[in-house]
């Protein structure tokens, strides 16, 4: 099977991108990959520092790997958002194939820091074990948790988009595989609308930085505006907020309608048929599939 980095590439040459969803129960897992499945497309799940110790970090690499080598299939591991080398490290040791530092919060220099300790810890891991983890830094504050909100998250302001010129110095100063910049996306779901996303500074962020580029914060973005910023530069597209709303209100609903029902496999495959759903949805936008 092909690594993670040539499928990037792959879908790059292709003009799609692959679609990344998180999980935090086998529910959820088996909904993302059934309907990635469904589509024949590569796909990338992904656990938090929250989702993380909920699911448990090498369960969630021994089922993902598991589902992988029993299908043959490209189902990859991210630990999403990690904010700490010791965490990175972690889950590099436990079996990964991507992982996430986080440092969009801190200022430029300590970002930097932080972002190259991760990679030279890759880099050396990689070449010891023969694999090919990939690292992901960030730059630009998006928010941080998953909700529905009256109104954008307090220190979320276009004017502090990812500028291409900072883009290239933190791409060249850590050696990044992967970049994750504010290009008006942003972390969960606005009730008036999300803030509109900008194709042209995608653009000119990937022409200065020359590497794949992964858009956070999907949930609640127009279909276009997906569309458009595959086109000029990104590669990967993280969907969560909407996964689990979707989650969360099937369940509601299966459970009014089955009130003295308490086997979980009776109540809990509405759940897994919106998850599904959404995500199936998603992919479809992303790999151009009608």
């Amino acid at each position: 099977m092909k690594t993670l980095r040539e499928y990037i590439k792959e879908s790059e040459e292709k003009g799609v991108a692959i679609g990344h969803f998180n999980f935090s129960n086998m529910e959820a897992l088996h909904a993302v990959y059934n309907a990635a499945k469904r589509l024949n497309v590569p796909i990338i799940v992904g656990l938090t520092e929250g989702e993380e110790p909920f699911f448990g970090r090498e369960e969630g690499v021994a089922v993902v790997r598991a589902i992988r080598e029993r299908d043959n299939y490209p189902i990859f591991l991210n630990a999403d958002h990690h904010h700490s080398f010791e965490t990175v490290k972690a889950c590099v040791d436990a079996g990964f194939d991507m992982v996430i530092i986080d440092g969009a919060k801190l200022n430029f220099e300590e970002n930097v820091k932080i972002t190259k300790q991760c990679v030279d810890y890759v880099k050396k891991f990689n070449k010891e074990k023969s694999t090919d983890i990939l690292v992901e830094g960030e730059m630009g504050f998006i928010g941080e948790s998953s909700k529905i909100y009256e109104k954008l998250s307090e220190g979320i302001d276009e004017a502090n988009m990812t500028t291409p010129e900072n883009a290239q110095k933190f791409v060249e100063a850590t050696g990044i595989d992967l970049f994750a910049p504010y290009v008006g996306n942003i972390h969960g779901m606005v009730k008036g609308g999300n803030p509109k996303l900008h194709p042209e500074r995608v653009r000119a962020i990937r022409q200065v930085t020359g590497i794949p580029l992964v858009l956070h914060g999907g949930s609640g973005a127009m279909n276009e505006e997906f569309i458009a910023c595959i086109k000029e530069g990104i590669d990967i597209v993280h969907i969560n907020t909407e996964i689990r709303i979707a989650f969360r209100q099937a369940l509601e609903k299966s459970l009014k309608e089955k009130p003295d029902e308490v086997a979980p496999y009776k109540y809990l495959p509405a759940a897994v048929n919106a998850v599904q759903g959404v995500v199936e949805a998603k992919l479809r936008v992303f790999n151009g599939i009608k």
